[in-house]
């Protein structure tokens, strides 16, 4: 019996040396959390051609055929619901730029437009989170963004309305650190509705670009955002 505890003593001592400490134990009990991110974001634009052709048989293509990065800051509100289940409100502003190629399917001729654009969002999402694993928790959120582009739109080919409504879905994961926990997160947005301004009453003296602007059914926006939260 004595051999048997002197045997067991030292693997017992081991363990407890090796066991991981828990930054922040009880973060997740709390009613609600504040915090705020910091991130960057692309825009997108998804268009839908009608088959429109001028009167001089001209056919007018759209796409945006690269992406630029742009910046993304947030505040963070979140609501626990229970153990696994939390609501957050992520209010802020996205900032970023769209370069939008069109081309006359008959010429071959390109005309470019940089459409620049800050949105003021209100995104609400259902965060479902995994069991706590030591230091790191991964979760998943889904939910909707209002967002409002309170820069002023000049005119142009296109011309985008100022609101816009999106569904979300996205991962992360809370990174339990000493002092904070850092949620680094990956989120998809998708846009519900069509954001061309189709009347153009700024393009009657200009033909060639009212033209360009009728070639198009709809469009409608898409983003990605990777953000770094703090809580």
């Amino acid at each position: 019996m004595v051999a048997m505890v002197a045997v067991g003593m030292p693997a017992a001592h081991g363990a407890r040396l090796n066991d991981k400490e828990l930054n922040r134990p009880y973060a997740d009990n709390r009613r609600w959390n504040l915090g705020f991110g910091i991130g960057l974001t692309t825009f997108d634009l998804t268009f839908h051609h009608n088959d429109f052709v001028t009167d001089d048989g001209r056919k007018w293509f759209a796409e945006q055929p690269s992406f630029s990065p742009g910046f993304a800051v947030n505040g963070l509100f979140n609501l626990r619901l229970n153990n696994y289940f939390s609501v957050r409100v992520t209010p802020g502003m996205l900032f970023g730029n769209r370069v939008v190629k069109f081309i006359d399917q008959t010429t071959g001729e390109e005309q470019k437009q940089d459409i620049k654009s800050a949105y003021l969002v209100l995104p609400v999402d259902i965060k479902f989170a995994s069991q706590r694993m030591r230091n790191i928790r991964p979760y998943m959120i889904a939910g909707v963004m209002p967002s409002v582009d309170v820069l002023k739109k000049k005119s142009d080919y296109l011309k985008l309305k100022s609101s816009d409504f999106m569904l979300s879905v996205g991962f992360g994961c809370d990174i339990y650190l000493p002092y904070f926990k850092l949620m680094p997160e990956l989120k998809f947005c998708f846009g519900l509705s069509d954001v061309l301004q189709h009347d153009r009453p700024d393009l009657v003296d200009d033909p060639e670009r009212l033209n360009v602007s009728d070639s198009f059914k709809k469009a409608t926006t898409k983003m990605v955002v990777l953000t770094f939260y703090f809580e």
